[in-house]
């Protein structure tokens, strides 16, 4: 081994070192370079606009196990004649860390990095911990705060021409590992893109935005005076169903990630996370059996009946913002996660339209991708009905929640609460119609093509109009119908599987889940794919 003592050519930290020394001071240096301790100005910039560094994201989400990939990444010489460009890391974090010890392949876009832009040699560290998601099989987490295309290399043909291939990366991962953006910064155009293809993505207020053009781009090529907020800000996604989840601020954000990962596969064990199989039902538990008004006309919170089928403190909400007419939310049964699906009687009265369909839909197919066993909780009157519905494409679009109930392979058991009528009763997989694993009724279930009333007025109308009591003759008309209208006649028609108090529904789904298979044969051996409603 060498041992002489080597003249400094790296400056006076390098007197007296052996030439390995020296080789291993390089390599220090640089990477020292790198951290947020070397770079104070940077910094204290990020955190005077309240925000956190990439590298103090991925410490929070992560913990001290973070292995880097690209570290010393860098944009290279300039092409045009120009200085270097200065980019620790070429401005995006990129390797693996741990989350709950479970691997998690993590991009976090540095916005104290050029803004945060996407450099060619940034965007191949994130293909490179694209591909280890993709052959390792672990969920990969976008971590966004910058702005697209960087400028100094946009205007490059050479660089250009190309294109790139992440988007088709993005598709093979789409249902074979979870795919999780954060939104904590700006989140125009490339970056956009990239959450749009996640299935789940999470953005902070009053921080992150989420769009294609921002305010500038949107200014110079149609004149409009819109702020990046208006555009894309966090609650107008929320509301408009871009983002799953808009929280408060960046840890709020981080810790739902967890949360969300907490629910899903981890392959490398080949199990799913059970939890803690002893937890009891949620607070509403004991009021189970009143919740549900007989009333029709009478609206609940169906949060409150999920609550209390659940484990305590278990339900994960997912688009509270977006089609508030329909609720989704991850939950656990002693331990397993299982996703539910509930029609909500507080707005529009539990009605389906477009939005409520796509909002079922996309969850489902979430669900089913990850092998979480999906709960359909019916209460609705049928579709939201007129032209301002059906210029929506709502015959379309309410076909998407047929669709995925049916496609899904994982257990599904349907349970109807009170309203069930027609072909929306139908659509939500009512009775046999998707030979759910488990078909329900709770007493309150008032299962009919139509509501009495209407149905009344359709068929009898003419005929109660002509009596000398109108009214009463009408009022006749509606018992005489009613009379056929019972949970206990749908059971004797076996078009369910039992009518059931629902206090005793959460130990039936907890049996159900723990003796289904985890997966139904296809149905149609062979066929390559089924072509969603659009």
């Amino acid at each position: 081994m060498t041992t002489d003592i080597v003249t400094p050519t790296a400056g006076p930290e390098t007197v007296g070192l052996t030439a390995e020394q020296v080789l291993v001071a390089r390599v220090e240096t640089a990477r020292a370079a790198l951290l947020d301790d070397a770079r104070a100005d940077k910094v204290a910039k990020q955190h005077a606009r309240g925000k956190l560094t990439a590298r103090e994201r991925i410490a929070y989400l992560a913990g001290e196990e973070f292995i880097e990939f690209g570290g010393l990444a860098g944009p290279g010489p300039s092409n045009n004649g120009a200085a270097p460009l200065v980019a620790p890391a070429d401005g995006v974090v990129t390797g693996i860390g741990y989350v709950d010890g479970r691997p998690v392949a993590i991009a976090a876009f540095d916005f104290t990095v050029l803004g945060g832009s996407n450099g060619a040699v940034g965007m191949a560290k994130v293909m490179r911990i694209a591909d280890r998601a993709l052959h390792d099989r672990i969920p990969m987490v976008l971590l966004h705060d910058g702005g697209g295309h960087r400028m100094q290399e946009a205007l490059d043909s050479r660089l250009a021409a190309p294109g790139s291939e992440l988007l088709m990366k993005m598709c093979d991962l789409s249902g074979y590992v979870p795919l999780v953006s954060a939104m904590l910064g700006p989140g125009f155009g490339a970056p956009g893109n990239l959450a749009a293809c996640c299935d789940f993505v999470v953005i902070v207020r009053g921080m992150g935005t989420m769009g294609l053009s921002s305010d500038f781009l949107v200014k110079n090529g149609t004149g409009e005076d819109a702020t990046n907020e208006e555009l894309g800000g966090a609650d107008n996604c929320a509301r408009r169903g871009v983002v799953d989840l808009a929280v408060d601020d960046e840890h709020e954000a981080l810790d739902a990630i967890r949360l969300y990962l907490s629910y899903l596969p981890s392959w490398q064990d080949g199990a799913q996370n059970v939890g803690d199989r002893t937890a009891g039902p949620g607070h509403f538990a004991d009021r189970l059996d009143s919740l549900v008004p007989a009333n029709m006309r009478q609206a609940y919170d169906v949060r409150d009946v999920i609550e209390g089928l659940a484990d305590d403190e278990s339900v994960f909400e997912i688009k509270p913002g977006y089609a508030p007419n329909m609720v989704c939310a991850f939950v656990r049964l002693a331990g397993r996660p299982v996703g539910i699906v509930a029609n909500q009687p507080q707005v529009f009265g539990g009605a389906i339209d477009g939005p409520a369909s796509e909002k079922l839909g996309g969850f489902v197919a979430v669900c089913d991708t990850f092998g979480l066993p999906v709960v359909v909780l019916i209460d609705m009157p049928g579709f939201q009905v007129g032209t301002a519905a059906e210029e929506s494409r709502l015959v379309r679009r309410s076909a998407r929640i047929a669709f995925e109930l049916a496609n899904a392979t994982v257990p599904r058991v349907v349970i109807t609460t009170r309203k069930a009528y027609g072909a929306a009763y139908v659509v939500m997989g009512g009775g046999r119609s998707i030979d759910a694993d488990l078909s329900l009724a709770w007493p309150t279930a008032e299962l009919c093509a139509i509501p009495v009333e209407s149905a009344v007025d359709i068929a009898f109308k003419s005929v109660y109009l002509d009596d000398p009591e109108p009214e009463k003759k009408r009022a006749e008309f509606i018992e005489l119908m009613r009379a056929n209208i019972d949970p206990l006649l749908g059971a004797d028609g076996f078009g369910i599987d039992d009518v059931v108090l629902p206090s005793q529904t959460r130990r039936l789904l907890i049996e159900t889940f723990s003796r289904a298979v985890p997966r139904r044969e296809p149905r149609v051996p062979g066929k390559r794919r089924t072509i969603a409603p659009c």
